[in-house]
C-alpha cells in the first residue's frame, strides 16, 4: 500500500469517525433536551394529557377562535413530547388532578373547570365575574394588587404550573381576561419553556402577564408583569364583620 492510498484510507476512517462522534453528540443533546421538555410538562413518551377548553361567552357553544389557536399552540408542545391529547369541554371534564397532565384555557365564568382550579390550587387570585358594566368587570385582585382591563391594550393572563406533590402530574392554567391573552400565554410558554424549566424545575409557579395593545399586535407583544406565586396561593383573608355589643 502507497503512502497516498494509506492517507486515503485513513482519512476516510478519521471522517467516518468524526461524523459518529457528531451524530451521536447532537443525538444525546437532542434526547437530554426532550427529557427536560418532557419532564417540565409531565409528558413522558406515549403518556396523555388532557386539554380543558372553555365554551365562547356568546352562548352559541362554539370555542372562541383565539382559544382555538390557544389549543393550537399547546397540540404543538404535546406533539414534540411525543404524547397525545384528548380535548374536552370544561362541563364535561369531572376528573381530579394529577394522574395526567392538564392544560386549561378559559376564565373561571366560562371555565367551570378552571373556577375549581383557581378555588382549590390558587386561592389568593380573585376575579371580578360581575356580569354589570364598570371598571373593575373582569378586574384580577391578586394579594392587594388590583388588574383591571383595558380591552385591546392591557389585558391580563395568568399563566401558572401547579402541582400537587412530587409524583403528579401538573396542571397548566391559561387564566385571561380577555380570550386573545390566552393564545398570548400558551404562545408564551412555547418560546418560554426552557427558561422557565431552568428557573422553577418541575416546581409550582404562578406569572402574571399583561398582552400589550392587542388591537395593534394581535397575542406577540407579552410582558411579564411579576411571579405572583406566594401571593396567589395565599388565600385572601374573608372581610372582618362588627358587631356593637348590646347595652
Amino acid at each position: 500500500m502507497t503512502d497516498d492510498v494509506r492517507n486515503l484510507v485513513l482519512g476516510v476512517i478519521a471522517a467516518g469517525i468524526s461524523a459518529a462522534l457528531g451524530w451521536f453528540v447532537r443525538t444525546y443533546l437532542w434526547r437530554r433536551k426532550l427529557r427536560r421538555k418532557q419532564a417540565f410538562f409531565g409528558l413522558p413518551g406515549n403518556s396523555e394529557c388532557l386539554l380543558v377548553v372553555n365554551r365562547d361567552a356568546g352562548g352559541d357553544g362554539a370555542v372562541h377562535r383565539h382559544d382555538v389557536f390557544a389549543l393550537l399552540e399547546l397540540s404543538a408542545l404535546i406533539k414534540d413530547c411525543s404524547a397525545h391529547a384528548q380535548i374536552l369541554s370544561h362541563d364535561v371534564t369531572q376528573q381530579g388532578f394529577g394522574e395526567r397532565t392538564e392544560f386549561c384555557v378559559g376564565g373561571p365564568v366560562s371555565n367551570r373547570r378552571m373556577a375549581a382550579h383557581l378555588h382549590s390550587l390558587l386561592p389568593g387570585v380573585k376575579v371580578n365575574t360581575d356580569p354589570e358594566p364598570g371598571p373593575d368587570r373582569g378586574a384580577f385582585q391578586i394579594g392587594s394588587e388590583r388588574y383591571r382591563v383595558e380591552k385591546g391594550v392591557a389585558e391580563y393572563v395568568v399563566l401558572a404550573r401547579l402541582t400537587a406533590g412530587q409524583d403528579v402530574r401538573p396542571v397548566f392554567l391559561f387564566c385571561g381576561q380577555q380570550a386573545i391573552t390566552h393564545q398570548a400565554a400558551s404562545r408564551y410558554l412555547a418560546r418560554n419553556y426552557e427558561k422557565l424549566s431552568r428557573k422553577h424545575g418541575t416546581n409550582t409557579f404562578c406569572l402574571l402577564l399583561k398582552v400589550v395593545n392587542s388591537q395593534a399586535y394581535g397575542p406577540d407583544v407579552v410582558e411579564l408583569v411579576a411571579d405572583v406565586t406566594r401571593a396567589a396561593q395565599t388565600p385572601v383573608p374573608a372581610p372582618r364583620t362588627s358587631h356593637r355589643a348590646a347595652s
